[in-house]
């Protein structure tokens, strides 16, 4: 990305957020001693079978920890799982440090949002930590292509389907060469408008083996490097 480019971009995200957006993202400071355990086990493993630079990561809660048929799905591409479960955006934005930034990616995949609005946060808080996410990523890796998947609509979550479409909106919204908004919701809806119950586990919130061949299949044409 060239200076021009970088600067326009840093603009466009003022304009899309304003400053009351920013005032949000710094209020958010996540307590991530609960995910050390999960951390250290992801740095423990790379002591000895570290992942190669330039790879695809793909990182958020526990719908990409879950996502263990990830390599398979993906054939002929690098990737790199680290989702820790129960997370939200502001989480993987404070352990960047840790779980993005010592692999270099070239592009990461990031499945977060639905835990933020089920714990209570506004639209505006999602965006904002959202903006905080990419602010941090780009100023340390400004050629690395974030592709968010849309906040999925999940049956046990179906109260919050106002906001989710909100928050997918907003960031579909945002324009760049180094953002991709990966639109998985509408493809999860059977004929009636709701949730496509065979893509859910019981639980009615994480994703089926038949969800992630969906993704799988959405997500494919956004990782060519």
């Amino acid at each position: 990305m060239s200076a021009i480019n970088r600067i326009n971009y840093s603009l466009l995200l003022l304009f899309l957020f304003g400053a009351g957006h920013a005032e949000l993202s710094a209020q958010t400071k996540p307590d991530t001693s609960k995910w050390e355990a999960e951390i250290s086990a992801f740095e423990k493993s790379d002591l000895t079978n570290a992942p190669p630079k330039g790879a695809i990561l793909f990182v958020g809660s526990s719908s990409i920890r879950k996502w263990t048929t990830l390599a398979k799905d993906f054939p002929g591409k690098t990737v790199i799982n680290r989702g820790f479960g129960g997370s939200e955006i502001a989480d993987s934005t404070a352990l960047a440090e840790r779980i993005i930034f010592p692999y270099q990616p070239k592009i990461i995949v990031l499945y977060a949002g639905d835990n933020d609005l089920a714990a209570g946060k506004s639209v505006e808080q999602v965006m904002a930590d959202f903006q905080t996410f990419v602010r941090k990523v780009h100023e340390r890796l400004p050629e690395t292509r974030i592709a968010f998947i849309s906040i999925k609509p999940c049956p046990s979550r179906w109260r919050l389907r106002e906001k989710v479409q909100a928050v997918n909106r907003q960031i579909a919204a945002m324009k760049s060469d180094r953002l991709v908004f990966i639109d998985v919701y509408p493809s999860m809806l059977d004929a009636d408008g709701k949730p496509q119950a065979d893509l859910f586990l019981s639980d009615g919130l994480h994703p089926s083996a038949k969800c992630y061949q969906l993704w799988a299949t959405l997500i494919k044409p956004w990782l060519n490097y």
